[in-house]
């Protein structure tokens, strides 16, 4: 069954509204004019010009958390959106051949301009069908096992690798951890450090903990405009810190997990522009500035020899973590003494329940361990 496409302005964000509201005018004003022949051109110049001061003033002054919002909207391109607009040739490859075929991840042959490779994604569903049979997008550890069997046959024939990042994390349900979650995300990571083909890894949407490491151990790491990518999502984030998860926006200051704040830690190599707006206002325009970034990056890689490829690759990951900001806070932190930072450049603390202060260890109030059900 074919999705539905979804409502503008049911799908708008809030910041976004007047935006859409405006775009509802200009609508109305050009079919009035095809229906009546009327040169409504004066009329609508002057809305268009707004929409485009609005636009340009909303996402000059985006916070992280309406960045992250922006990485989940419901028009944003997702994986299906990028293999009809710029891959051809595509012949989907299914299953671990141990347990079965998680449609959360998507490998395939495909053909992107005039190169040959290997496509493993994430794939999030556009219906309500597609959404269940791939879980959102979380993948279970077959899903990353068939993933990995892909790569290598990519690496057989020599073809490069490109992944497509957009999800949550890994599903963490009971099933996915008796059939080893961890241990599939973890030998994903260490065989694909070692893959001799170049690997191209690209944040289209949610880049969210070890479930986008996964498939993200790569040569060159790029990053859409309004994607984010972090160890953990702001609601979890904020659930540990805060033991509330409404403090997601200020968990989303803190993690530092926009594309910019990781370009300047070092953490992504590249960041793709997105249309102005965000990629949701033009799949087309983001599906080709992105295939192009990509088809320049496989093609400057290719002319490494395989002793360079392995040492640049695991040269990147050495580097992070040595990012000059992050040098300069050690060094003031042991110019303080080990003191705390001022209190304008902490995270607020969370608040301690009753339970959390109790003495620990050697206290002089003893901890009754409570009975067996």
């Amino acid at each position: 069954m074919a999705a539905r496409k979804p409502d503008p302005v049911q799908s708008a964000l809030d910041f976004e509204r007047p935006i859409v509201e405006l775009e509802q005018k200009i609508i109305g004003l050009q079919e009035l004019a095809d229906q009546t022949r009327m040169d409504l051109t004066d009329e609508v110049r002057p809305l268009k010009e707004l929409r485009d001061k609005l636009l340009r003033q909303i996402c000059s002054s985006l916070t992280p958390w309406q960045m992250v919002r922006l990485a989940r909207h419901p028009l944003r391109p997702i994986t299906t959106d990028y293999v009809n607009l710029i891959f051809e040739d595509v012949i989907e490859l299914h299953g671990d051949k141990a347990f079965a075929d998680d449609k959360a991840i998507l490998t395939a042959f495909a053909r992107l301009g005039d190169e040959q490779l290997m496509l493993v994604a994430h794939r999030k569903g556009k219906t309500t069908e597609e959404r269940l049979a791939s879980n959102w997008g979380c993948a279970h550890p077959e899903g990353y096992r068939k993933a990995l069997l892909k790569m290598r046959l990519a690496e057989k024939f020599g073809l490069p690798i490109v992944t497509l990042i957009n999800t949550p994390g890994a599903y963490p349900g009971i099933g996915a951890e008796e059939r080893g979650q961890a241990a599939a995300i973890a030998r994903n990571i260490l065989e694909m450090s070692k893959l001799r083909v170049p690997v191209i890894s690209c944040v289209i949407g949610e880049g969210g903990s070890g479930g986008a490491l996964g498939i993200g151990v790569c040569d060159h790491l790029l990053i859409l405009e309004y994607a984010y990518y972090s160890v953990i999502s702001p609601e979890g984030c904020a659930a540990i810190l805060w033991k509330n998860s409404d403090k997601a926006e200020q968990a989303a200051t803190a993690l530092k997990i926009t594309s910019r704040d990781l370009e300047r830690l070092g953490l992504v190599d590249e960041v793709v522009p997105e249309p102005l707006g965000g990629a949701h206002r033009d799949h087309l325009k983001t599906a080709i500035t992105l295939r192009d970034r990509i088809l320049r990056i496989i093609k400057e890689l290719k002319k490494l020899s395989l002793p360079e490829l392995l040492a640049r690759r695991h040269e990147r990951y050495r580097r992070i973590g040595n990012s000059e900001e992050l040098v300069r806070a050690v060094v003031e932190a042991r110019a303080r003494g080990g003191r705390a930072a001022p209190a304008e450049e902490r995270i607020e603390e969370p608040a301690r329940s009753d339970e959390d202060a109790r003495p620990q260890g050697g206290g002089s109030e003893r901890t009754e361990r409570p009975a067996a059900d």
